[in-house]
């Protein structure tokens, strides 16, 4: 007999395709390499971006020292845990997956997009 529960996440897997996959094993996420990541300085963290996702790098923005990647649906749950790998969380106020690159605060006010500007990852590599 199925209870609430079962029958609640099977309708949540239908109508949701992200979730269809949950039933395949992820690795679990290494959170003392997840702590080291978030300290990683910017530059290094967009090469490492580029080489174990490429096909995110189009969608990469650099805020600052920190770096976002937006998506215009849900990815897919090995991406997500991918980018949590990084050390990268997710924002919901801003919808926005987001990188300190070792700068730890407690938020900003305002857009940090208008205080420190919005560069692509190609820009920033130049300087």
């Amino acid at each position: 007999m199925k209870t609430t529960t079962q029958n609640d996440r099977s309708r949540k897997a239908q109508s949701r395709p992200d979730l269809a996959d949950c039933n395949t094993k992820l690795p679990p996420i290494n959170f003392h390499l997840r702590y080291k990541n978030r300290m990683l300085p910017t530059l290094k963290l967009l090469a490492e971006l580029a080489q174990t996702l490429p096909e995110l790098y189009q969608a990469v923005l650099v805020v600052g020292r920190w770096v976002w990647v937006q998506f215009d649906s849900v990815p897919a749950v090995g991406v997500r845990q991918q980018l949590a790998q990084l050390g990268f969380h997710w924002n919901r106020h801003r919808q926005a997956w987001q990188h300190p690159c070792g700068l730890l605060s407690l938020g900003s006010w305002g857009d940090p997009r208008v205080r420190y500007g919005c560069h692509a990852p190609s820009n920033i590599a130049r300087n």
